[in-house]
Protein backbone atom coordinates (compact mmCIF):
# COMPACT_ATOMS: atom_id res chain seq x y z
CA UNK A 1 0.00 0.00 0.00
CA UNK A 2 1.43 3.35 -1.01
CA UNK A 3 1.26 6.38 1.26
CA UNK A 4 2.40 8.75 -1.51
CA UNK A 5 -1.06 10.34 -1.74
CA UNK A 6 -0.95 11.08 2.01
CA UNK A 7 2.32 13.10 2.02
CA UNK A 8 2.89 16.60 0.61
CA UNK A 9 6.46 17.84 1.08
CA UNK A 10 6.50 21.62 1.57
CA UNK A 11 10.13 22.44 2.36
CA UNK A 12 13.45 20.60 2.67
CA UNK A 13 16.47 22.36 4.16
CA UNK A 14 20.01 20.97 4.36
CA UNK A 15 21.40 21.25 7.90
CA UNK A 16 24.70 19.42 7.39
CA UNK A 17 26.58 17.36 4.85
CA UNK A 18 29.78 17.15 6.86
CA UNK A 19 30.08 13.36 7.08
CA UNK A 20 26.57 12.23 6.16
CA UNK A 21 23.49 14.28 5.26
CA UNK A 22 21.16 15.86 7.82
CA UNK A 23 18.01 17.58 6.54
CA UNK A 24 14.97 19.15 8.11
CA UNK A 25 11.68 18.76 6.26
CA UNK A 26 8.27 20.37 6.61
CA UNK A 27 5.47 18.28 5.14
CA UNK A 28 1.76 17.72 5.37
CA UNK A 29 0.47 14.29 6.40
CA UNK A 30 -3.12 13.23 5.73
CA UNK A 31 -4.28 11.47 8.87
CA UNK A 32 -6.66 8.54 8.95
CA UNK A 33 -9.62 10.89 9.48
CA UNK A 34 -8.75 12.72 6.23
CA UNK A 35 -7.45 15.91 7.84
CA UNK A 36 -4.08 17.31 6.79
CA UNK A 37 -1.55 17.91 9.55
CA UNK A 38 1.71 19.89 9.22
CA UNK A 39 4.72 18.02 10.59
CA UNK A 40 8.45 18.75 10.85
CA UNK A 41 11.12 16.05 10.86
CA UNK A 42 14.87 15.79 10.68
CA UNK A 43 16.31 12.93 8.65
CA UNK A 44 19.84 11.62 8.77
CA UNK A 45 20.96 9.95 5.55
CA UNK A 46 24.08 7.82 5.87
CA UNK A 47 23.32 5.38 3.07
CA UNK A 48 22.25 1.76 3.20
CA UNK A 49 24.42 -0.98 4.67
CA UNK A 50 24.91 -4.72 5.09
CA UNK A 51 26.02 -6.94 7.95
CA UNK A 52 27.02 -10.59 8.22
CA UNK A 53 27.33 -13.06 11.06
CA UNK A 54 29.86 -15.77 10.19
CA UNK A 55 29.20 -18.95 12.18
CA UNK A 56 30.79 -22.36 12.62
CA UNK A 57 28.32 -24.99 13.84
CA UNK A 58 30.95 -27.62 14.63
CA UNK A 59 32.97 -25.24 16.82
CA UNK A 60 29.84 -23.44 18.10
CA UNK A 61 31.45 -20.05 17.36
CA UNK A 62 30.70 -16.82 15.56
CA UNK A 63 33.12 -14.15 14.35
CA UNK A 64 32.59 -10.62 15.67
CA UNK A 65 34.58 -7.38 15.71
CA UNK A 66 35.39 -4.87 18.44
CA UNK A 67 35.11 -1.23 17.41
CA UNK A 68 35.08 2.20 19.02
CA UNK A 69 31.82 4.05 18.36
CA UNK A 70 31.75 7.70 19.40
CA UNK A 71 27.92 7.98 19.58
CA UNK A 72 27.81 5.07 22.04
CA UNK A 73 30.68 6.57 24.03
CA UNK A 74 29.07 10.00 24.30
CA UNK A 75 25.90 8.23 25.50
CA UNK A 76 27.76 6.71 28.45
CA UNK A 77 29.16 3.46 27.01
CA UNK A 78 32.83 3.36 28.03
CA UNK A 79 34.05 0.33 26.09
CA UNK A 80 34.51 -1.00 22.57
CA UNK A 81 31.35 -2.23 20.85
CA UNK A 82 31.04 -5.94 20.01
CA UNK A 83 29.51 -6.07 16.53
CA UNK A 84 28.97 -8.20 13.48
CA UNK A 85 31.06 -7.13 10.48
CA UNK A 86 29.17 -4.43 8.60
CA UNK A 87 29.58 -1.55 6.21
CA UNK A 88 27.88 0.94 3.95
CA UNK A 89 27.00 -0.24 0.46
CA UNK A 90 28.72 2.65 -1.36
CA UNK A 91 26.78 1.92 -4.60
CA UNK A 92 27.62 -1.81 -4.54
CA UNK A 93 25.11 -4.62 -4.10
CA UNK A 94 24.58 -5.78 -0.50
CA UNK A 95 26.11 -9.18 -1.32
CA UNK A 96 29.23 -7.70 -2.93
CA UNK A 97 29.78 -5.15 -0.21
CA UNK A 98 29.35 -7.52 2.73
CA UNK A 99 31.89 -9.97 1.30
CA UNK A 100 34.47 -7.17 1.14
CA UNK A 101 33.57 -5.88 4.63
CA UNK A 102 33.80 -9.38 6.14
CA UNK A 103 37.28 -9.84 4.73
CA UNK A 104 38.44 -6.34 5.76
CA UNK A 105 37.09 -6.55 9.30
CA UNK A 106 37.47 -10.24 10.18
CA UNK A 107 40.09 -11.57 7.76
CA UNK A 108 37.75 -14.32 6.53
CA UNK A 109 36.93 -14.79 2.84
CA UNK A 110 33.45 -16.26 3.07
CA UNK A 111 31.93 -18.80 0.69
CA UNK A 112 28.15 -19.01 0.41
CA UNK A 113 26.27 -16.22 2.13
CA UNK A 114 22.54 -16.19 2.81
CA UNK A 115 20.39 -13.09 3.20
CA UNK A 116 18.00 -13.50 6.10
CA UNK A 117 16.19 -10.14 6.13
CA UNK A 118 16.47 -6.38 5.68
CA UNK A 119 15.17 -3.70 8.01
CA UNK A 120 15.18 0.04 8.60
CA UNK A 121 17.29 0.43 11.72
CA UNK A 122 15.86 3.63 13.20
CA UNK A 123 13.09 4.74 10.83
CA UNK A 124 11.97 7.67 12.98
CA UNK A 125 15.05 9.68 11.99
CA UNK A 126 17.58 7.62 9.98
CA UNK A 127 17.06 6.61 6.34
CA UNK A 128 19.44 3.61 6.51
CA UNK A 129 18.21 0.17 5.48
CA UNK A 130 20.41 -2.69 6.72
CA UNK A 131 20.68 -6.03 4.87
CA UNK A 132 21.40 -8.96 7.22
CA UNK A 133 23.35 -12.03 6.09
CA UNK A 134 24.69 -15.21 7.66
CA UNK A 135 27.54 -17.36 6.36
CA UNK A 136 29.22 -20.50 7.54
CA UNK A 137 32.97 -20.16 7.99
CA UNK A 138 35.82 -22.61 8.43
CA UNK A 139 39.24 -21.84 9.98
CA UNK A 140 40.96 -22.30 6.60
CA UNK A 141 38.93 -19.41 5.14
CA UNK A 142 41.11 -16.94 7.06
CA UNK A 143 43.11 -14.97 4.48
CA UNK A 144 44.11 -11.91 6.52
CA UNK A 145 44.36 -10.42 9.96
CA UNK A 146 41.12 -8.43 9.81
CA UNK A 147 40.87 -5.24 11.81
CA UNK A 148 39.25 -2.96 9.25
CA UNK A 149 40.82 -0.23 7.18
CA UNK A 150 43.03 2.12 9.17
CA UNK A 151 42.84 4.55 6.24
CA UNK A 152 39.12 4.95 6.96
CA UNK A 153 39.64 5.53 10.67
CA UNK A 154 38.56 2.03 11.68
CA UNK A 155 40.24 0.43 14.66
CA UNK A 156 38.34 -2.83 14.78
CA UNK A 157 39.78 -6.03 16.17
CA UNK A 158 38.78 -9.53 15.20
CA UNK A 159 37.10 -11.38 18.05
CA UNK A 160 35.82 -14.94 18.06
Amino acid sequence: MSVANRVRVKNVRLLSDNHYTLKTTTFEWRRGDGKWQVQHRETYDRGNAATVLPYNLAQRTVVLVLQFRYPAYVNGYDDLMIEAAAGLLDDASPETRIRAEAEEETGYRLGAIRKIFEVFMSPGSVTEKLHFFVAEYQPDMRVGSGGGLASEGEDSRYWK
